[in-house]
């Protein structure tokens, strides 16, 4: 069997294949615009590949198998481009055209009428096998541009027709390249494409059965028509070095395949230059934006890119490099300057904001110019503060009077490269504002761009000024650590005091008594102790650094009684049973400080000749410790009201946070305290804290 049977064998099956599948769609009738137009590239795919069986039969001419061509590529680039605008239109039948769409079917039609006309107007098999490329590649580069654009549901609908034209328009780029390079087509290739056409029916039945209304939520954006920008201006300049070194290495003789290899070399390397230049990439933006679209910018995309580089998430660099996390790069004016940047392709710029009665520089981003501050009066902070207006300094240049006679800082208006200054207005305050560089590409400061910086700036200024309430909030929570510990010394100071002053009232009756100067020298000691137990914790903070441990309870109570020696009435210590061998966990000298102090509020509370009991007991598994007295009392709406109550204090010398620091330390440990009192018969403050294995207990 030759070529030429098994070649019309495989055109044939294509044919009987995709006339099928058209009749299957004609007898569904869809109502839909996209079923009708599925359907009519599908009955000319079958009708092109009927064509190419004839002519190979002897059956048909190749003007006529040309056509075929021409009108087979046209219809399924045209059915694609259509796509994105046909799925929208129930949604919002007012919608115009994407002016990319009609551009993209008006390139398609050309390419197809030079398709149709080459064997008529004898242009030659070069122009022929490169309009077979060029549709190729247009049809993958619209494919791609639909398949990127839809979401999750639209993807899943499109996925086998996505696979299907991949694999048809990819085969017809590779026959139709390889064919341009050796102006010829390779038979094999030829006689495959056939067979291969074929393979492609089914994924496209698949397709149109996943898609039986094409409801498809489906939209153009700008970061999909950049790529896809991109792909085909990097296909064209492939396309052309191509073209090059086939006609170096054709007409060169002996030095054409070196000078052919050298080109296709060099071309590769300047691509690759291109493709990594910032500047290039800014201009193809610039230029999507002018040509592609009514408006500049895809407004929900540079919010949402904005926003998240503020956030610095996702730890991936911004367009302009600048990383979202991780090293100096993360801080918030770097990020706030990339920004605002990308809008208008800035690569650079700086950030004042205000600092008591100036504005000073926070910082930048390859910002080598002024970092001067300027003072409230500034004739430049009055203009931004009064109008709120994006100020484009090179149209300032142009025309001063513009700006109702602004003048500039000297050292801001010699700067080269200052471009655009940006305000940062909260509310009615002038947060700061921001000095943007000279962009990348040529950028035209229009309404839209005022008004998108202006917006941007805003979100800007929410964001540092967030993060100035949030310093402030930090420092006032700083400042109010500070008062608050130094309450607590100050509380305990008075206690000492309090303590020592008790010693010189009765030194001069008992000086001469030994036990008396026992007691003297113990309480000073007791006192020192505890002092500098207060500068440790006025230096590093209200509390100490040290964990709690297990503390015997015997010993702790009786540290709790000598603290107290000299005050009338002298206190008693009650065991109920043998505790020897009980533990608590805590700080020593931080519980000896709780437990002194109600001790000592019932010391105060009570007469010379009341009674005053430190008294402890196990009650399954919990110590309870129990300070009694039989003094004054306190009512029902004292306890209440007050007792707890920071600050507040019935005492001429109190300070009102003895007793709420001793609940609050005996909280942290896990344990509780209760009150209960009588006026006029006494109180009883009962302390609950968990035992513990006594082990290694502290003494």
């Amino acid at each position: 069997m030759n070529l030429q049977l098994i070649a019309v064998a495989g055109f044939a099956l294509a044919a009987l294949a995709y006339l099928a599948l058209a009749a299957l769609l004609a007898l569904r009738r869809s109502g839909t615009a996209p079923g009708r137009l599925l359907t009519v590239a599908v009955a000319l795919q079958a009708g092109w590949a009927a064509a190419v069986a004839a002519a190979l039969a002897g059956l048909l001419t190749a003007f006529a198998l040309d056509c075929a061509e021409a009108l087979r590529s046209f219809s399924w680039i045209a059915f694609i481009a259509v796509l994105p605008r046909v799925a929208t239109s129930g949604i919002n039948p007012e919608r115009k055209v994407e002016r990319s769409t009609i551009m993209t079917i008006a390139l398609a039609a050309v390419l197809a009428l030079l398709t149709a006309g080459a064997g008529v107007f004898q242009l030659g098999p070069t122009v022929r096998f490169g309009t077979g490329t060029l549709l190729a590649v247009l049809g993958l580069v619209v494919l791609e541009q639909v398949y990127r654009s839809a979401d999750a549901a639209g993807r899943w609908a499109l996925k086998f027709l996505a696979i299907g034209l991949t694999a048809m328009f990819g085969f017809d780029l590779v026959m139709y390249s390889n064919a341009l390079l050796f102006a010829a087509l390779d038979p094999d290739w030829f006689v495959a494409r056939g067979y291969a056409n074929a393979l492609v029916a089914p994924l496209v039945a698949v397709a149109a059965v996943r898609n039986r209304k094409w409801k498809l939520d489906i939209s153009v954006s700008r970061h999909v028509v950049f790529h896809s920008a991109a792909l085909v201006a990097v296909g064209c300049y492939l396309l052309t070095m191509s073209l090059g070194g086939y006609w170096l290495r054709y007409v060169g003789g002996e030095w054409g395949q070196i000078a052919a290899t050298l080109l296709i070399f060099a071309a590769l390397l300047a691509l690759l230059v291109i493709v990594v230049s910032g500047r290039a990439r800014a201009h193809l933006r610039v230029l999507v934006a002018k040509h592609f679209f009514n408006y500049r910018y895809d407004y929900r995309e540079r919010w949402l890119a904005l926003t998240r580089s503020l956030a610095g998430s996702n730890g991936h660099p911004g367009r302009n490099g600048v990383p979202r996390n991780g090293g100096e790069s993360t801080d918030l004016v770097a990020r706030a300057i990339a920004g605002l940047g990308e809008l208008v392709e800035s690569p650079g710029g700086a950030i004042w904001l205000r600092e008591g009665a100036s504005y000073r520089y926070a910082g930048g981003r390859n910002h080598k110019g002024s970092q001067a501050s300027l003072a409230l009066g500034d004739p430049l902070v009055a203009y931004l503060q009064r109008t709120g207006w994006v100020l484009d300094l090179r149209e300032f240049a142009s025309d001063p009077g513009g700006y109702e006679g602004l003048e500039l800082p000297a050292e801001l208006a010699a700067d080269p490269q200052a471009w655009l200054i940006v305000p940062l207005a909260l509310e009615d305050e002038l947060l700061g504002f921001v000095l943007l560089q000279r962009s990348l590409a040529p950028v035209v400061i229009d309404w839209e761009v005022r008004d998108v910086l202006k917006a941007a700036g805003a979100q800007v200024c929410s964001y540092l000024g967030l993060r100035r309430a949030i310093e402030r909030l930090v420092e006032a929570q700083q400042f109010e650590t500070f008062n608050r510990m130094s309450a607590f010394v100050v509380h305990d100071l008075k206690n000492l005091v309090t303590q020592l002053g008790l010693i010189t009232r009765n030194a001069e009756r008992h000086k001469d008594n030994p036990e008396f100067q026992a007691d003297m020298l113990a309480t000073v000691e007791n006192v020192r102790e505890r002092m500098q137990a207060l500068l440790l914790q006025l230096r590093d903070g209200t509390r100490p650094f040290e964990k709690p441990v297990p503390i015997r309870l015997v010993p702790l109570l009786e540290q709790v009684i000598t603290s107290k020696h000299g005050m009338q009435p002298v206190p008693e210590l009650e065991l109920a049973g043998d505790l020897t061998e009980v533990a608590v966990i805590g700080h020593q000298q931080r519980l000896v400080r709780a437990l002194g102090h109600l001790l000592q509020n019932a010391l105060e509370a009570t007469p010379g000749e009341g009674r005053v009991v430190l008294r402890a007991a196990l009650e399954n598994g919990t110590v309870v410790i129990e300070v009694r007295d039989n003094g004054c009392g306190m009512s029902e709406d004292f306890i209440r009201n007050q007792l707890f109550r920071a600050f507040e204090s019935t005492k001429e010398q109190g300070m009102g946070i003895g007793t709420f620091e001793s609940r609050e330390y005996i909280r942290e440990l896990g344990g509780a305290l209760e009150v209960s009192s009588r006026e006029g018969i006494g109180t009883t403050f009962v302390v609950r804290l968990p035992q513990v294995g006594s082990g290694e207990a502290a003494e």
